[in-house]
């Protein structure tokens, strides 16, 4: 019986780089105003930090997007 060769498809390849996506300009409106609704209306401090990380994550990334991201021309 005939060996099967194994293919190694990570060792053929050459590492990529990374490319930012473009977002959408409504996302990083729901990052602003889903921090500002965080810190004015949640009153649990657990969910308030949680959620203020999650929309400033949310801010950085649209960031990125608008700086990194290709333009459609």
């Amino acid at each position: 019986m005939a060996k099967k060769a194994r293919r190694n498809s990570s060792a053929n390849k050459a590492p990529q780089k990374w490319h930012a996506v473009p977002l959408k300009g409504s996302f990083m409106a729901m990052s602003i105003i889903g921090f500002l609704i965080t810190v004015y209306l949640v009153n649990d401090i657990t969910y308030k930090t949680t959620f203020m990380i999650v929309f400033i994550a949310m801010f950085i990334a649209s960031m990125i997007s608008m700086t990194k991201a290709p333009t459609a021309e």
